[in-house]
């Protein structure tokens, strides 16, 4: 047992600073799991139309041309075998950041065409 002077009191200062540390960093690291999405920034169209499904993947091209399926990060060959076993009247979303290289985007296509999946979706926003 730890014996303090009558005259001294345990110093609670620096416990705090600490625990206010760690509550910054808990609610930083918090905040990015609740907004876990691939930041994607989807081109606009005029017609765009929300889509209501309950049969569908999505894959997404961020603006590094780093391909994601249902957001797991996912190698063209990978994804090239998942779109193979992936019954054809599942609907494919399709999501490409405006940064992205359109040669990212055709590869998709080209995968779906390959495998015969015509059954996909191009997601855009609605122009206001």
């Amino acid at each position: 047992m730890i014996k303090l002077p009558k005259n001294e009191g345990l110093n609670i200062i620096p416990f705090i600073d600490i625990m206010l540390v760690v509550l910054a960093m808990v609610l930083s690291i918090s905040t990015f799991i609740a907004s876990g999405k691939i930041k994607v920034d989807l081109p606009s169209a005029s017609s765009a139309k929300p889509l209501e499904s309950k049969d569908k993947i999505t894959i997404i091209i961020d603006q590094n041309d780093i391909f994601y399926l249902n957001d797991n990060q996912i190698s063209i060959d990978e994804l090239n075998s998942k779109i193979s076993i992936t019954p054809k009247d599942t609907i494919v979303e399709l999501k490409s950041d405006k940064e992205a290289k359109f040669d990212s985007f055709v590869k998709i296509l080209d995968i779906l065409k390959i495998n015969n999946h015509e059954n996909f979706s191009i997601i855009t926003e609605k122009i206001q």
